[in-house]
């Protein structure tokens, strides 16, 4: 018995098994093995969502267990036991982990920007600004108007909420409309793709576990000067392509505006007598913005004291956004006389389109889950490592490919996160290099908006622009954002 553990003692080590086996592994074996499964899962999910128009969480979801099953997962490994074991399985670890930090910030951000949209904020912000850049300088207004109300406000409700603005402008000067709208639909993109609380930057903050802080410094740092290019290239492509104000939709956004009013006075809001102040605006907007930066920075700059635990405690997403959303309750409902009814109202209804966005973040942090738990995600790893390729770069381009082939920026930085997150285990990346990483997937999400993103078809009909000039206009214009963001990051990434 000695001799024989002796033996076995000095007998050299069996190399591991493989983790899983079966599936497409049995076939083609080790590294090309995983490497076909994750293409065939791309594939299969661009296929769902350009032809089969497969709802994309549904989409996501049923890929992430394709891809689990072909990589050698078992049935138990993805979706638990039915006595439910201690350990949940990847399906309930990738949704519950990434929902947990997301849910909560796209839940108040989204109460946060109905209550200005209802109080007439984004009227006054736009009207202020209007006043004080003049007729001339018209085109900035609208650009600063959709960079700052695009903050806290989902894009399509920008575009809702601004366009007759636009309409009223561009009427007044008898100009393009391109010159008035592309500045306007520049900083909501921006916002949109860069800055919290907009799902997709929180959601692969979320996964790389990175403060908000960062991203929203990294994303003001890559965002500016981004937009301006974009502004500039607004302000060109304005004086050479005319489009003229679309009356019919001048005509449906005020019998919609109408319908709003009527609805609010049903719900017993109370329609606006008095502007809102600018400062009261700005004060709402920029309170979760500063806190959680202070916060990000304390840690930094101070040592461990109650003071350091106090600006963090203020500082913490959830608390800063708590803090905003009591502010527009109090200054923006309250003190203009609405009842808390309707500050229910307003909040509850805010909320019913957010569900579809947090189921498809949830069903990114399952596929991001289970390539990390079947070993596609190392294979993948390995393999954008021997390429020789930045990570940041192969992150961008990754973003791009999927935003181009099926449309969704959110689609394409929940879906790319999960990628690219294997490729930075290890590394000891610093936060601020975490967060230039997500500023280029940000950035390549917004890459060339065409014919299959929604987006395209809301800027066409809104602005009553041909599908042509649209792609002259606004696809060019994303390509703009997208790629001055992404050479920023990559700039701000050699000094860092």
């Amino acid at each position: 018995m000695v001799h024989a553990a002796l033996a076995a003692a000095a007998a050299p080590a069996a190399p591991p098994a493989p983790p899983h086996t079966g599936g497409l592994l049995a076939l083609i074996p080790g590294t090309p093995g995983l490497l076909t499964v994750a293409a065939l899962g791309i594939l299969l999910l661009l296929f769902l969502i350009i032809k089969v128009r497969l709802q994309p969480f549904v989409a996501l979801l049923g890929v992430s267990i394709a891809v689990g099953l072909a990589a050698g997962l078992s049935v138990t490994e993805l979706f638990g036991t039915v006595q439910k074991s201690s350990l949940p399985s990847l399906i309930e670890s990738g949704m519950g982990g990434i929902l947990g930090h997301v849910a909560i910030i796209i839940g108040l951000g989204t109460m946060l920007g109905a209550i200005l949209e209802v109080s007439g904020g984004a009227e006054v912000l736009s009207a202020r600004l209007l006043g004080l850049f003049g007729e001339r300088r018209a085109p900035l207004a609208m650009g600063l108007t959709g960079l700052i109300f695009g903050i806290p406000v989902f894009f399509d409700v920008g575009i809702f909420v601004l366009a007759p603005i636009v309409y009223a402008a561009a009427k007044r000067s008898g100009k393009s409309i391109l010159l008035y709208c592309m500045p306007l639909l520049a900083g909501l993109s921006m916002t949109h793709a860069f800055l919290p609380p907009h799902p997709g930057p929180v959601a692969a903050a979320g996964l790389f576990k990175v403060d908000l802080g960062w991203i929203i410094l990294m994303g003001i740092v890559c965002g500016i000067p981004a937009v301006l290019a974009a502004w500039a290239y607004a302000a060109w492509i304005g004086k050479r392509i005319f489009v003229p104000v679309p009356q019919d939709m001048v005509e449906a956004a005020e019998e919609s505006r109408a319908a709003v009013i009527a609805e609010q006075t049903a719900a017993g809001v109370r329609p606006h007598e008095k502007p809102v102040a600018l400062g009261t605006v700005l004060a709402i907007i920029g309170t979760p913005l500063v806190l959680i930066l202070l916060a990000t920075f304390s840690s930094i700059a101070l040592d461990p004291s109650t003071l350091r635990s106090v600006v963090e405690f203020f500082g913490n997403p959830f608390v800063a956004l708590t803090i905003a959303l009591l502010l527009a309750y109090y200054l923006l409902g309250i003190r203009r006389g609405w009842s808390r009814k309707s500050l229910e109202t307003v909040s509850t209804a805010s909320l019913k389109p957010v569900g579809n966005i947090l189921l498809v973040v949830g069903a990114g942090g399952i596929f991001g889950a289970v390539l990390k738990g079947s070993g596609v995600a190392d294979a993948l790893s390995d393999t954008f490592h021997n390429v020789g390729l930045p990570v940041i770069l192969l992150a961008w381009l990754v973003s791009v490919v999927l935003r181009v082939a099926q449309g969704s920026a959110t689609v394409a930085i929940v879906t790319t996160a999960g990628i690219v997150l294997p490729l930075i285990d290890g590394q000891h990346l610093s936060q601020p290099h975490l967060a230039l990483i997500i500023m280029a997937i940000s950035a390549g999400s917004i890459f060339a908006s065409h014919v299959n993103d929604g987006g395209f078809w809301m800027v066409a009909k809104y602005f009553g622009i041909s599908e042509r000039d649209t792609l002259k206009s606004w696809t060019v214009l994303e390509t703009v954002l997208s790629v001055v963001g992404f050479l920023v990051a990559v700039g701000v990434g050699l000094v860092v």
